[in-house]
């Protein structure tokens, strides 16, 4: 497993691993022509982990907007996560936003209530 980073383009986020840190990161705004391009490596990477790393693993968020292929993308991830969790797995979500954009923290509110795994909303400049 090698990490990797896609810089952020005006229509996809920056995505970063860090496979030592535990750490996944993803920033800016989402709406790819092909979102199952872009985040096919992020769901492989992921899976990678998860099945052979044994440290905790942070997803960390700070996401402006979401067409909707990119938020069937964030669920299969967040499933992903769900199922490391339910197998014992210390796994966490922290989605960071603009205080000044309720319709983020509202999104993330609503995928908050489908999982069980630590999530925290956190308000912000």
């Amino acid at each position: 497993m090698i990490d990797f980073e896609i810089p952020a383009t005006e229509s996809t986020p920056l995505i970063r691993t860090d496979r030592t840190a535990g750490r996944l990161e993803m920033s800016g705004d989402s709406y790819p022509e092909n979102s199952f391009e872009l985040f096919q490596p992020v769901i492989d990477w992921l899976a990678g982990f998860l099945d052979k790393v044994l440290q905790p693993l942070t997803l960390e968020l700070k996401l402006l907007y979401l067409n909707t292929s990119s938020v069937r993308a964030m669920m299969d991830i967040f499933d992903a996560l769900q199922d490391a969790h339910e197998r014992g797995q210390a796994v966490a979500v922290n989605w960071r936003y603009d205080s000044d954009n309720e319709r983020v923290a509202d999104l993330a509110a609503e995928f908050k209530e489908d999982y069980t795994f630590p999530f925290e909303i956190i308000p912000g400049p």
